[in-house]
C-alpha cells in the first residue's frame, strides 16, 4: 500500500525539537527523511537524559527525547563545516523535494545551505526555515527556547495559580506546535508546486506560532482591551470547571452549563444547591467559586475517582482523572485506540512508543524506529550521489563525514 508522500525527498538539517517534529511528521506521511547529524556525536538531543539502549548494546545508547523525534528517519552523518562536508549537503539537496532547516536566521548562509544558494542549484526546492523568532526584525539574531517563546508570547502570564508566578507547561508546547506548522506550511508548498512547478522558501517562527497560541486570550485583548490574566485550573468563562478531590485522586470536572451543573448537583445529593441564586446561574457560579468548591469536594471526597468517572459520565457531566504518564497507558480508551505501539528495529529490539496521531483510512500511517547514528551514510552517498567506495573512504578519512 502506497504511502501519501512515498517518493518525496526531504533533506533534514534539523536538531532538538521543533525541527526535529516537523520532518518526523513527514516520515509518518511516507517521506524519505534524509536527517544530517554530526560525525561521532550526532545531534544534541541523542544525549539527553534518559538516555536508553536500542540496540541491544551493539550501538550507543540515545535519548528517549531523541526517540520521540525521530522516528523514520536516515541518518547521515557529515560535517557542514568541512568544505567537502557543505559540498555533499549540496549534493543531496539537488537530489530532494524539501529542506527543512532550524539553524539562526541566516547561519547557513556561511556554509553555502541558504536558501539563496540551494534554490540557485534546485528551483524548485521547497526551502523552510524555523527558528525562534523568524528571518527578519529586530530580535531575528536572538537564540530561542520553547521557555523563552512561552514567555514572550503571553502563554506564561496565563498559566499558574493567581496567587503565584506564571508557569510554562511541561510539555515543549510551542516547539512542537512550531513543527506542526511548518509541517503544514511544507505540505501547503508542495501543492502549490505540483500545480505550478514553482518552489519556495517558508519562514516558520517560534515566535508567531505561540502568539497565534493565546487564540481567544489575544482575541479578547484585541477586542476589549482586556488584559487576560491567570486563572488557575479554572476555566475563564465556566464553573465548576477545575480540579476536584475525590477520595484517592484528583480529578478534573466540567460543567459548561446550567444543565450539566444541575445534572452534576443530583449526582451528589446537593438538594437545593443548583436552585440556590448564588450557584443558580454561570456568572454567580465563578463569582461565588469558594463556596461551591468546598460543597463539591465535601462530596466528591467520599468515594474514589474511577467511581465518579463512571457516574459523572451516565450523568452527562464531563470529568476524567487526573492520570500520570503511567495511567495514560492503562486507560481503556488508550489502548483501545492502540495509541502504544511496538516498532520492530532490523537488528535490535522492538521498540516501545506513542503512534503517530494521523489516522487514514487508505494509506495508514507505517512506523518506522529512529535511526543509529550514521546508519545510511554510505548507502545514501552511494546510492543517491553515485559516490564510489574510495571517495567515500576519502570523505571519512578528511573528516567530511
Amino acid at each position: 500500500m502506497s504511502e501519501i508522500l512515498s517518493g518525496v525527498k526531504v533533506l533534514d538539517l534539523t536538531r532538538i525539537a521543533a525541527g526535529p517534529w516537523c520532518t518526523q511528521l513527514l516520515a509518518d506521511l511516507g517521506a524519505d527523511v534524509y536527517k544530517i547529524e554530526r560525525p561521532s556525536t550526532g545531534e544534541d538531543a541523542r544525549t539527553f537524559r534518559p538516555r536508553v539502549q536500542m540496540h541491544d548494546g551493539q550501538e550507543p545508547a540515545d535519548s528517549a527525547f531523541f526517540i520521540a523525534l525521530n522516528r523514520g528517519k536516515r541518518s547521515i552523518t557529515v560535517d557542514i563545516a568541512h568544505p567537502d562536508g557543505a559540498q555533499l549537503v549540496r549534493e543531496l539537496a539537488a537530489k530532494c523535494d524539501i529542506v527543512v532547516e532550524n539553524y539562526k536566521a541566516g547561519g547557513l548562509a556561511k556554509y553555502g545551505l541558504d536558501y539563496e544558494a540551494i534554490s540557485a542549484a534546485n528551483p524548485d526546492i521547497i526551502y523552510c526555515s524555523i527558528t525562534g523568532f523568524g528571518q527578519t526584525g529586530p530580535h531575528a539574531a536572538r537564540p530561542a527556547y520553547d521557555s523563552v517563546m512561552q514567555a514572550t508570547a503571553g502563554l506564561m502570564s496565563l498559566c499558574g495559580d493567581p496567587a503565584g508566578e506564571p508557569q510554562r507547561t511541561a510539555v515543549a508546547i510551542t516547539d512542537l506546535t512550531t513543527g506542526y506548522c511548518a509541517a503544514v506550511s511544507v505540505l501547503a508548498a508542495y501543492i502549490h508546486r505540483l500545480r505550478s512547478g514553482e518552489g519556495q522558501h517558508i519562514d516558520t517562527a517560534m515566535l508567531d506560532t505561540s502568539v497565534a497560541l493565546t487564540a481567544q486570550y489575544a482575541s479578547t485583548f484585541l477586542l476589549t482591551g482586556e488584559v487576560p490574566t491567570r486563572a488557575g485550573n479554572r476555566a475563564p468563562n465556566t464553573y465548576p470547571s477545575g480540579v476536584f478531590s475525590a477520595a484517592d485522586r484528583q480529578m478534573i470536572i466540567v460543567c459548561g452549563n446550567d444543565r450539566q451543573f444541575a445534572s452534576l448537583c443530583r449526582l451528589l445529593g446537593l438538594t437545593g444547591v443548583a436552585e440556590d441564586p448564588r450557584f443558580a446561574k454561570n456568572a454567580a457560579r465563578r463569582e461565588n467559586y469558594a463556596q461551591l468548591e468546598r460543597l463539591l469536594n465535601q462530596e466528591l471526597g467520599k468515594r474514589s475517582a474511577a467511581e465518579w468517572e463512571g457516574l459523572l459520565e451516565e450523568a452527562g457531566v464531563p470529568s476524567a482523572p487526573i492520570n500520570s504518564v503511567s495511567d495514560v497507558f492503562d486507560d481503556p480508551q488508550v489502548i483501545h485506540r492502540q495509541i502504544r505501539i511496538e516498532v520492530e528495529q532490523p537488528h535490535g529490539k522492538s521498540l516501545p512508543m506513542v503512534r503517530s496521531p494521523l489516522n487514514f483510512s487508505r494509506t495508514p500511517i507505517r512506523h518506522r524506529p529512529p535511526p543509529s547514528l550514521g546508519q545510511d551514510t554510505v548507502n545514501t552517498l552511494t546510492d543517491m550521489l553515485g559516490k564510489s567506495a574510495e571517495e567515500i573512504e576519502r570523505l571519512r578519512l578528511g573528516g567530511a563525514i
